[in-house]
């Protein structure tokens, strides 16, 4: 039964480091871009917002001082702020040399997240604020962007035919608990969406991170904004299927960065990182009990067989389940080595995935109580039970 467990174990590490698109290489960046390139596509930036006033400033002056040349505005929409989040953004914009509009998100219809209805209010108002915008680049307003970022991301996107680009900000990882949490977060993710399937036009898989989107007009326009997923927590996937799938079909991508997008969300504490995951993990999993517990499975042979056969040995005594165990661990490992680099982490960390693998486990099935519970989707005073 222990060899069964380990061959089983290590035959997956071989299937997935072989034919799930190279996911584990970590590999898919956005490239430098030459700066003679025409910038003449007008540009608007929808920031939703909550209660940010601790990084809202930040964030917009960034945006106010980046180095693209052409026609850019940004509309920040107040999503019924309690902090002084829109009396701040109110004071950068008086004084950004670029247009900056705040403007107040009506109350939430029946059906909506909060989200999406404050960035379906930001598209709203394009017509009127922005009217020449070819492109929308949806971000949030605690994502932090370099003064090259929006250059770079609509001269791929141009070049390269692409509806939908998308960057993985790169997440707060100081303290005990980001140091050990988000590489993995960065590593799962790309298990589940591997990059090069998003940008592969002929594979179904969609993918993007809500943190930083650059999408063309056009491309909302025909899917009907964000009335399409109104209902969605996780707003960012369900977006990008929906512009690749169509009709009419476009090409989407999806990239990693060390510095291009970064998050200023704190995830030195473990429960802002459970908080996060388990407010969307059953909704990924779509409410059903059966994936629930395949995941559960799955997660337990792929990442914590190989460890538990490994440290076990003493009581079981299996030197061939072991030997197997060991091999499955070793090639986790290895697969996690180059998304450890990303965030400039020692390669010892790698052995630490499985205790990672464990708790985000534990987190999927905390989101399936709360979401039996009522308290699904939860976030900044808002429950979406259903999303």
């Amino acid at each position: 039964m222990l060899f069964a467990v380990g061959a089983a174990s290590l035959a997956v590490w071989v299937s997935l480091l072989a034919f799930r698109g190279g996911f584990w290489r970590a590999d898919v960046t956005l490239p430098s871009s030459a700066p003679d390139h025409p910038q003449d596509a007008a540009v608007v930036a929808i920031i939703p917002a909550r209660d940010e006033a601790e990084t809202v400033a930040a964030v917009l002056e960034a945006h106010a001082g980046c180095d693209y040349g052409g026609p850019f505005t940004v509309i920040l929409v107040d999503d019924g702020s309690t902090d002084g989040t829109g009396r701040i953004a109110a004071e950068v914009a008086a004084r950004s040399p670029r247009p900056i509009h705040v403007v107040t998100a009506p109350p939430l219809p029946e059906g909506w997240t909060g989200k999406l209805w404050a960035v379906e209010t930001g598209l709203r108002r394009i017509g009127d604020l922005a009217p020449q915008a070819r492109w929308v680049l949806l971000t949030d307003a605690d994502i932090l962007h370099a003064p090259d970022t929006l250059r770079r991301l609509v001269i791929f996107a141009e070049e390269r035919g692409i509806a939908l680009a998308s960057l993985m900000a790169r997440l707060d990882d100081s303290g005990f608990w980001g140091r050990l949490l988000v590489p993995a977060f960065i590593f799962f993710f790309q298990k589940l969406y591997p990059f090069a399937w998003i940008a592969d036009p002929k594979r179904r898989t969609a993918g993007a991170a809500g943190g930083c989107m650059l999408v063309a007009r056009d491309a909302l326009a025909e899917i009907g904004g964000m009335g399409a997923i109104r209902g969605a927590l996780i707003d960012d996937c369900s977006l990008a299927a929906q512009i690749k799938r169509g009709p009419p079909r476009r090409r989407i991508w999806l990239g990693l960065t060390r510095d291009a997008a970064v998050s200023l969300r704190d995830n030195r504490r473990l429960g802002t990182i459970w908080k996060m995951v388990a407010r969307t993990a059953f909704a990924q999993l779509r409410h059903s009990r059966w994936l629930l517990a395949g995941t559960v499975l799955s997660m337990a042979l792929i990442y914590l067989a190989g460890p538990v056969l490994v440290l076990g040995l003493p009581l079981h005594g299996d030197w061939a389940a072991a030997g197997l165990g060991a091999a499955a661990w070793a090639l986790a490992a290895r697969a996690y080595l180059p998304t450890l680099k990303l965030y400039g982490r020692p390669a010892r960390d790698a052995l630490w995935l499985p205790l990672a693998a464990l708790l985000y486990t534990l987190m999927t099935l905390d989101s399936a109580r709360r979401h039996r519970r009522g308290r699904g989707g939860a976030w900044k005073g808002r429950t979406y039970p259903h999303g």
